[in-house]
């Protein structure tokens, strides 16, 4: 049975469950786990918690700061490098646990907290295992094919428009992760994230909130996880890529996963983006479970 757990991010909270390894009575290895763009640990994180701790893995799910249950300010805002550094004070909190193997921690992400892995794995060899599930690969490119060329202008615009309101004391400005209509602004705009933020908020998930800061979108756009792809070995690093995935488009990941160096391995799912938590769960579940046994609990 899960427990929930605090973590101290120095100074900020972070909150979340701790899976027991089935089965365990000495130390376990473990894994450390956030969750994506905005999205909550009960947008099922908790089925691959499951999963992974029934196959004798303890496993730490926690909120990124700023959204859920967490601590931080301001609300709704996500800082990839400050989500970085909080992957870093999770691992060293599992560590500290009597139940948890220190030597034998690994990590796991989908989507945004995908390209946070791949960035984690390389820069803090306390990590022994990276499955990086449908991730960001480039910030940067990836706002080039979700953002109409013509509109580019007006979107930097909006950023020093922010950015020099908030110099002057105003709150940040604020943009709804998804719409309805794929053409109205929003960070996400996709069509499939409409429909999947919505419904698993719906059925799941009642704290997740359909908004984000401006300067959100801007800090995406500065993020280039990729880059740090090579440097993950000899770390072994499992992707997972979703072929028909057009918000962290697949052939950004297929290209990031050519520069991994080994040992490496992919799975290559059908379907789109989404489809990784839900229709291929089993699927990215049981490779992500078995990879982690495989290096984790030798």
């Amino acid at each position: 049975m899960r427990h929930d757990i605090e973590i101290n991010a120095e100074g900020t909270i972070l909150r979340g469950w701790l899976y027991p390894a089935a089965g365990k009575n000495d130390q376990a290895p473990a894994v450390v786990m956030a969750h994506g763009f905005s999205a909550v640990k009960e947008m099922y994180l908790d089925r691959f918690a499951e999963t992974f701790a029934a196959a004798g893995l303890a496993v730490v799910v926690y909120d990124n700061r700023n959204l859920g249950a967490s601590e931080g300010q301001p609300r709704q805002e996500l800082d990839p490098w400050a989500q970085v550094r909080d992957y870093r004070h999770a691992i060293t909190w599992a560590g500290a646990r009597p139940e948890i193997d220190a030597a034998r921690i690994g990590i796991w992400g989908s989507s945004y907290s995908g390209g946070h892995v791949l960035t984690v794995g390389a820069i803090d060899r306390r990590v022994k295992c990276v499955v990086s599930q449908v991730p960001l690969v480039s910030g940067s490119r990836n706002l080039k094919r979700l953002i109409r060329a013509d509109m580019i202008a007006e979107v930097r615009r909006q950023f020093d428009a922010d950015r020099e309101a908030r110099f002057r004391g105003a709150p940040p400005a604020m943009m709804p992760v998804v719409a309805a209509n794929p053409l109205d602004p929003a960070a996400l705009p996709t069509a499939d994230s409409w429909e999947w933020f919505t419904a698993t908020a719906k059925l799941r998930a009642p704290a997740w909130r359909n908004e984000v800061t401006l300067r959100t979108v801007e800090m995406l756009g500065e993020y280039e996880p990729g880059d740090y792809i090579a440097r993950i070995s000899p770390t072994p690093l499992l992707m997972i890529v979703a072929a028909n995935d057009h918000l962290a488009v697949a052939d950004e990941a297929f290209a990031a996963y050519s520069r991994a160096l080994e040992p490496k391995s992919i799975l290559i799912l059908s379907g789109g983006h989404f489809d990784a938590y839900v229709n291929d769960f089993e699927r990215a579940s049981v490779a992500a479970r078995d990879w982690f046994v495989r290096h984790l609990r030798a």
